[in-house]
């Protein structure tokens, strides 16, 4: 039986039809991926939540240490650190046992640093300052559970990008004038996840353009400054921050 090759004409109308193909699918394909790599982040922050809570509930209501220092949720790796390092930074961390030993839960999959030379970085959450984390003024920090009002309005861990290559010390905004410190990591198109005192993890969208500009920076690493204060009209991000921070007073 004879058969017939494709003319040069019918191939490239395949080809062509491929192309549109792909051109269809290929926005669909990266939203899905999208949509699955939030889906983890926040277990990865909910795993956290859980942990920190079963933390305090086995010692006597003690919040765990939320600095980078020895004896803290995690340590402070040594500049220059491999990530290998950074993990195990992690690893001898309080919280550590608490997350059944899974370094993993603590890096979201959307953050790529670990893979960037320039700016080697695996754990990609903060402990917020008001939460037995680094102290600051102008609040008291919860040392107990019972520190902290409404529970679950209070976010404990923070999606954080630290320009200097590593989370260092602890979140931290200025809950009583309302003016930031840090800023947040935005991997899921403007959005950050938030783990809170009661075990619940939540993804939540940045309103202000001003803020999430600042924030773009630090991602980035272009010029960027610590410490901001908004203006009158971009004030819906940092009420909604000052309104969860967790501490047991305003000084």
């Amino acid at each position: 039986m004879k058969t017939r090759a494709f003319t040069l004409i019918e191939l490239l109308v395949v080809i062509a039809i491929i192309a549109v193909l792909m051109a269809i699918l290929m926005p669909s394909l990266r939203a899905a991926k999208d949509h699955a790599r939030r889906i983890h982040c926040v277990s990865n922050v909910k795993y956290l939540a859980l942990a920190w809570f079963m933390y305090q509930d086995d010692n006597d209501g003690e919040l765990v240490p939320g600095h980078t220092n020895p004896g803290n949720w995690v340590l402070r790796p040594a500049d220059g650190a491999t990530v290998e390092q950074k993990k195990q930074a992690i690893r001898d961390g309080l919280l550590y046992p608490y997350v059944g030993k899974e370094v993993d839960v603590y890096a979201c999959p959307a953050d790529q640093r670990d893979r960037d030379p320039r700016n080697y970085t695996f754990r990609s959450f903060s402990i917020a300052g008001g939460a037995n984390g680094e102290s600051w003024s102008g609040y008291t920090q919860a040392k107990k559970y019972v520190d902290l009002k409404k529970p679950a309005i209070r976010y404990i861990f923070v999606e954080e990008i630290d320009p200097r290559g590593y989370n260092v010390g602890s979140w931290q905004m200025n809950p009583g004038p309302k003016t930031w410190v840090d800023p947040v990591a935005m991997w899921h198109n403007q959005q950050s996840t938030l783990g809170y005192a009661d075990g619940h993890a939540e993804m939540h969208r940045w309103m202000d353009k001003y803020f999430i500009d600042w924030n773009l920076k630090a991602m980035r690493n272009e010029a960027f400054s610590f410490s901001l204060s908004p203006p009158s009209d971009a004030r819906e991000d940092i009420e909604f921050m000052a309104r969860g921070f967790p501490y047991k007073s305003l000084n």
